[in-house]
C-alpha cells in the first residue's frame, strides 16, 4: 500500500507521460539551431518522471520497514509546521520577482540568494555569513554563464542598472 507520497509520485510520473507524450508534437530543431522547441520540456519532464519513481521506489521501500510508533520511541518529536517561514520565503520570492526588471538578474538573484538563505537558517556568526555570501555568489555566477552564454537565453537587465 502506498503512503501520500508515494500516491504523488505515481501522480506525478503519470503527469509526466501525458506530458512528454504530448512534446511529440512539436516541431523538430530549424537548421540553424541544434535543438527544438521538444529539447527542454522533454529533460525536465525526463528528471522529473525519474524523481518520480525514485519517490515511489523510497515509499515502497518504506512500508517493508517495521514502523515505529511515536508513543514508543522518546527520541522522536513531530516538528510542528512553519507556516511563518513559508510565508516569508514567499515574500522574499515576491520582492525578487519585483525587483527583477529594476535591477537585472545577477543583482537580483544575488541579493535573492542571500535573503532567502538568511530567513531560512539564519548566520549566528561572520564565517557563516561568509558561507552564504560565498554560495549565493556561486550560484549566481553558474546561473548566469548556463543560462547567458550556454544556453543563450537573454536575461533581464536592470532599468537602474543597466547590468
Amino acid at each position: 500500500m502506498l503512503s501520500r507520497d508515494g500516491i504523488t509520485g505515481v501522480v506525478c510520473l503519470a503527469g509526466s507521460a501525458v506530458l512528454l507524450a504530448a512534446t511529440q508534437g512539436l516541431p523538430g530543431p530549424s537548421l540553424l539551431v541544434p535543438v527544438g522547441p521538444a529539447f527542454y520540456p522533454r529533460i525536465i519532464l525526463g528528471i522529473t518522471a525519474a524523481l518520480s519513481i525514485a519517490l515511489i521506489v523510497a515509499d515502497l521501500r518504506a512500508a517493508r520497514r517495521p514502523r515505529v510508533s511515536l508513543a514508543a520511541s522518546s527520541e522522536t518529536v513531530p516538528i510542528p509546521p512553519n507556516y511563518l517561514l513559508v510565508c516569508a520565503c514567499f515574500a522574499v520570492f515576491g520582492v525578487y520577482v519585483a525587483a527583477l526588471p529594476w535591477l537585472g538578474f545577477r543583482i537580483s538573484t544575488l541579493g535573492f540568494l542571500v535573503v532567502l538563505q538568511a530567513v531560512m537558517d539564519p548566520p549566528r556568526n561572520a564565517k557563516r555569513w561568509l558561507v552564504v555570501a560565498g554560495v549565493a555568489l556561486v550560484t549566481t555566477v553558474i546561473a548566469y554563464f548556463v543560462f547567458e552564454r550556454y544556453l543563450l537565453v537573454l536575461l533581464p537587465r536592470g532599468r537602474w542598472t543597466d547590468f
